[in-house]
């Protein structure tokens, strides 16, 4: 498993906290930014990031901003991203359970670093069950697809 991570200035501080967990667990990863808690704007970090994935560089990504919604919704605009926010252990093993997401994203001013690393190890280690659910996933490619 390699994994793509990015945050904007918001989630700065929490992305440090995810790449000592990645670093502890020795699961490699590239840091696409931001470096600093200096303002940048989210899509910036958040498209390449996803792209990465996308494109199969890596197995998942982890995006962080303040709320984590603005890296979703900007992740989700890469073809072949199913990017799910989450803010809870439940909702992480069942974005990759039921959703397959590729990309995993979080609010650095919503949660703490003990919470969102358990968050974490829960989504990487949760698989796709495909099935009934496959069928649901391809629905949504197909129309990523063909419109």
């Amino acid at each position: 498993m390699k994994i793509a991570i990015a945050s904007d200035h918001g989630g700065f501080e929490l992305k440090r906290e995810i790449i000592r967990f990645l670093e502890q667990k020795n699961i490699p990863y590239k840091d696409f930014g931001t470096f600093s808690t200096d303002s940048v704007d989210y899509p910036d970090v958040a498209i390449p990031c996803a792209e990465a994935v996308a494109r199969g560089e890596f197995t998942r990504g982890i995006i962080i901003c303040g709320t984590g919604i603005g890296v979703c919704i900007a992740a989700n605009k890469v073809k072949g991203i199913r990017a799910a926010l989450c803010h809870d252990t439940f909702s992480a093993r069942m974005s990759r359970m039921h959703n397959d997401a590729n990309v995993l994203t979080m609010g650095g001013r919503v949660i703490g670093p003990g919470l969102a690393t358990a968050i974490v190890e829960e989504w990487l280690k949760s698989d796709f069950e495909g099935g009934r659910h496959k069928r649901r996933i391809d629905k949504i490619s197909h129309y990523e697809n063909n419109g």
